[in-house]
């Protein structure tokens, strides 16, 4: 079954971000309701850098999003103590809380997986490593390597450690939306029984607003044909819960014929489509990006 992560309680959200500051549980919970109804199977509770009063905020927004779900939480900062104060106050009932996310840095490795350990948390694996962003599927594969050792020291299940390949925007990375799909699809033999997810708008980062959706709703069909499991996503965007709950196969189809070498005669197709296999096709590098490439 494939899990959408909803994104949406997020400080740098205006609405959301200035209920946290105000401690109004108001919006959060209204919007908490939202997500669910959508659909939803987990919640990602993304405070950014978290540095002053980190650790009370994490546990007021984790406490106010369970009154109102019992849905399993993300817990996304880079301030590790805030993480464990979300930890110290969650109340497992659907699932575990996640950590979101430990890189393959030592520094993250030493503070967080000692963590997911103790509250019995899982958590996001991201290929992240002490050069940055992995260069290609194989150096995204070392550091999974890396993260999944590390995880089996402290005995954390694999089905509770979601391997994230680091999705980057296609409109300065084209090569790289690559090698994160190639790496997705060999995780089917290297980690067959750990979950995966990824941060699935950052790929259309820096395009056109009114191309975004497409993008997104695209490369998420890619994602799920080479064995995506999961994906961080707008959880009020209805178009793309459709097409990762498998709503419109014929998207898929058309999405699947040509990343298989098999692309439909565009002669013989209605524009939507049409849409869609120019768009897989420019997101395998096999057109190169612009914000026209639909015109193309």
């Amino acid at each position: 079954m494939f899990r959408v992560i909803a994104e949406n309680i997020n400080v740098m959200s205006k609405k959301i971000g200035a209920a946290m500051k105000e401690r109004n549980a108001g919006p959060i919970r209204e919007l908490t309701e939202k997500l669910v109804a959508n659909g939803s199977d987990l919640l990602d509770i993304n405070l950014g850098p978290a540095r002053k009063g980190g650790e009370e905020l994490m546990q007021w927004v984790v406490k106010t999003v369970q009154e109102v779900t019992d849905l399993p939480l993300y817990l996304d900062t880079s301030n590790v103590s805030a993480i464990e104060a979300g930890l110290q106050v969650y109340q497992a009932k659907k699932g575990k809380a996640v950590i979101n996310s430990i890189s393959a840095r030592p520094e993250r490795m030493e503070a967080l997986w000692p963590l997911a350990k103790k509250y019995d948390a899982g958590a996001v694996a991201l290929v992240l490593g002490t050069e940055g962003i992995p260069r290609d599927s194989n150096e995204r594969a070392a550091n999974g390597a890396i993260l999944m050792a590390q995880a089996d020291e402290f005995g954390i299940p694999h089905e509770d450690v979601w391997i994230d390949p680091i999705v980057v925007p296609v409109s300065s990375q084209q090569q790289q939306v690559g090698s994160c799909t190639e790496f997705i699809a060999m995780l089917g033999d290297m980690a067959p029984d750990y979950a995966n997810t990824c941060g699935l708008s950052n790929v259309s980062n820096g395009s056109p607003n009114e191309l975004r959706p497409l993008i997104n709703q695209c490369y998420l069909l890619m994602l799920k044909h080479v064995g995506l499991t999961g994906a961080i996503l707008d959880g009020l965007d209805t178009e793309i819960l459709n097409l990762a709950k498998g709503g419109r196969p014929d998207l898929e189809e058309v999405v699947n014929a040509v990343m298989d070498g098999n692309p439909p005669d565009l002669a013989g197709l209605e524009e939507e489509k049409v849409r869609f296999a120019k768009t897989t096709k420019m997101l395998l590098g096999q057109t190169l990006y612009s914000h026209s490439w639909l015109e193309l």
